[in-house]
């Protein structure tokens, strides 16, 4: 679990006035102003992929999305996608998987053990489909929510035995080769550090072009690193639209800069777990839906490239969350948490796009993570 951080009082008040409330042991929430959805159409299948764009929402079970659809009014972005499986989450030393070993899963196409990233249960570095892509002459993205200490982006770009060794991980990121690198943590990169390394100078030094705010990441040319935050980025209702520029700035750089050769994304809605950790049925939701207004933004940008595969999932599912009240006409939900943990419960993935009709069905995470590798090419 990330640390959530310290919200100030005017924020704690505007939240505990956005519908919140405990009836007869269950959670009430309602959204107050729905967005539009999209509706994209996919091109013609049978053509191989030129880019891939993973999405994960960390945390995000069937039971959050059917929450957020209901609060949306019985819509969501995601809705669009004509592929739909299941894919199962333990890992090699436990049944209920946590973010390290379920993204790692996810990005090498291997199980590995509980707490470690980029690496096997004996703690040998595995390589992510970013670096597959490098390879293959792609350039490669990670864009996140949370700071990039925690386990998910690790997974894609760094290797440890243990996800809470920040130092190292963070000292990754500069050997990692990734083109465009965004989400928070710039304590993580100087001013946190025990070893006193200044990891931002560093990578400066190895051409990376510096962003700490949405301005300067708008204007910065590949390659990136943006530091949007000290810690995570403010919560959703707080952020506004940064997270869906963060997405939407990268795509369009990787593709002006790959060309022909194409790229490989992973995109990144971390909080959704850290409120549901929380229990906090309001913060989690408008981290979902969020998350399906980037995945509406994706959606459209890979309509109109042509050839570009979509594939969202979540590493696991987190809070035992229930749905057992509410409405769709007035986007409430009544909800109950049986933990504050993960769950082994298995995870829904979509697919759409050139090379989608490969997907479906019930996939263990790591056979997901390896089709998906498969396609880099």
């Amino acid at each position: 679990m990330r640390s959530i951080g310290i919200l100030s009082l005017a924020a704690i008040c505007a939240i505990f006035t956005c519908c919140k409330q405990q009836e007869g042991g269950l959670m009430y929430y309602t959204l107050a102003d729905p967005y539009q959805t999209v509706t994209v159409t996919p091109p013609p299948s049978g053509e191989a992929p030129r880019n891939i764009i993973f999405m994960i929402g960390d945390g995000m079970g069937l039971e959050q999305i059917s929450c957020a659809w209901v609060l949306n009014r019985g819509r969501l972005n995601i809705d669009n996608f004509p592929v739909v499986g299941l894919s199962r989450t333990y890992c090699t030393n436990d049944l209920i998987t946590d973010s390290a070993a379920g993204g790692t899963a996810l990005a090498v196409g291997q199980k590995t053990a509980i707490d470690h990233v980029g690496c096997d249960p004996e703690g040998k570095p595995l390589y992510s489909m970013l670096v597959t892509a490098q390879q293959a002459g792609k350039k490669t993205g990670c864009v996140t929510v949370c700071h990039l200490a925690d386990a998910t982006p690790c997974d894609f770009c760094c290797h440890n035995e243990s996800r809470y060794d920040s130092d190292d991980l963070i000292a990754d990121y500069a050997e990692c080769g990734v083109d465009f690198i965004a989400g928070g943590g710039r304590d993580y990169f100087g001013p946190k550090r025990k070893d006193g390394r200044d990891i931002v100078a560093e990578m400066k030094a190895k051409g990376y072009n510096y962003a700490s705010d949405e301005q300067q990441l708008m204007a910065a040319p590949l390659p990136v690193l943006g530091l949007m935050s000290d810690d995570n980025l403010p919560i959703a209702a707080q952020r506004g639209d940064l997270f869906r520029h963060m997405a939407s700035r990268c795509l369009d750089l990787l593709s002006e800069a790959s060309g022909e050769r194409g790229f490989v994304a992973m995109i990144e809605g971390s909080c959704i777990d850290d409120w549901l950790h929380a229990n906090r049925i309001d913060l989690a939701m408008e981290e979902t839906l969020d998350f399906d207004r980037t995945i509406g933004d994706v959606l459209q940008w890979a309509e109109k490239d042509g050839h570009t595969l979509v594939i969202v999932t979540a590493d696991h599912s987190t809070g035992a969350l229930t749905l057992q009240e509410g409405s769709i006409e007035e986007g409430r939900i009544g909800v109950e948490f049986g933990n504050d943990s993960h769950n082994g419960i298995a995870v829904p993935y979509y697919v759409w796009g050139p090379g989608s009709e490969a997907f479906g069905g019930i996939l263990e995470n790591e056979e997901l993570g390896r089709l998906i590798a498969s396609f880099i090419k």
